[in-house]
């Protein structure tokens, strides 16, 4: 069997990307690096490595960079199916129900007066949130009618289409944190509690990195949720709460920097045993 030739498609080296450069480099591996910003596709390109591990820090230029890797015959980590489904708020949230993940009740509106009635039928507090983005941004609990209103007219005035899809999700009481688990193909390779005295739990936003044990019901979710939404390598987001732990996010893109000396896992290595399997099944 030939050697395997490694893509990276980026736009920005952060922690992730130069763990993942220093575990390829100690194996003998080299990455063709790919700067979405400085690429030019035709749509006869054709490329000279066989799997693309996709780190790129923009959804919109990922999505289309992997539509156009694909169907050039390149293997991507992760496909653009996942990137599609998992960059959606309400298409990860349908994928999980349809799949029978445990997840928080979700409506979806159009318009300023249907979003006030979906919440009513919720009830407060609900979460509005964008349908996509990341690193809990633009997130809003809303804990009346006033406040509802007075969001909602705000982003009915903000420039993108997507700020007038209303994603109105059910608020759960959680303890002070919520739960990342990576999922690796079919492995959960770790998990790490986000604690934090806010709302929003996310690292991104100050909470508190430690690790989570693996429990049986937690590995059984975070795999069916990864599974949900087409599998690769992912980070799920779930919540401990009165009903059970339900999983509300899935991360194709996975940020992993606080979550290695956290757990003791060396993350980029089980990535890179992944994207070596995929390869070499492509090439079998």
């Amino acid at each position: 069997m030939k050697d395997l030739r490694f893509g990276m498609l980026f736009s920005r080296i952060r922690v992730e990307e130069k763990l993942l450069i220093e575990a390829a480099q100690r194996r003998g591996i080299e990455f063709v690096m790919v700067d979405s910003r400085e690429e030019v596709f035709d749509l006869d390109s054709r490329f000279e490595y066989d799997v693309l591990l996709e780190r790129d820090v923009s959804h919109a230029r990922a999505l289309y960079a992997l539509n156009l890797f694909e169907n050039s015959g390149v293997q991507t980590i992760n496909s653009y199916h996942v990137a599609l489904v998992c960059g959606d708020k309400v298409a990860t949230s349908k994928a999980l129900r349809d799949a029978g993940v445990p997840t928080p009740d979700v409506k979806v509106a159009f318009t300023r007066e249907s979003a006030l009635a979906a919440i009513d039928e919720l009830g407060y507090p609900v979460v509005l949130k964008p349908v996509t983005g990341s690193w809990g941004r633009l997130m809003a609990k809303l804990n009346d009618r006033d406040a509802a209103e007075a969001v909602l007219e705000h982003k009915d005035h903000l420039g993108s289409y997507y700020h007038k899809i209303f994603y109105v999700q059910k608020f759960l009481n959680k303890p002070g944190r919520d739960i990342r688990a990576f999922v690796i193909g079919d492995e959960v390779v770790c998990a790490i509690y986000r604690t934090s005295d806010h709302w929003i739990t996310n690292t991104a936003r100050g909470a508190r990195a430690s690790n989570c044990p693996l429990t049986p019901d937690l590995k059984k979710i975070s795999l069916a949720a990864a599974t949900a939404v087409g599998g690769g390598v992912l980070a799920v987001d779930l919540i401990e709460s009165d009903d059970g732990i339900m999983a509300h996010e899935v991360n194709y893109t996975v940020e992993f920097r606080n979550s290695i000396h956290t757990t003791g896992v060396n993350i980029p290595e089980k990535i890179l045993d992944y994207a070596v399997e995929i390869g070499r099944h492509g090439l079998a």
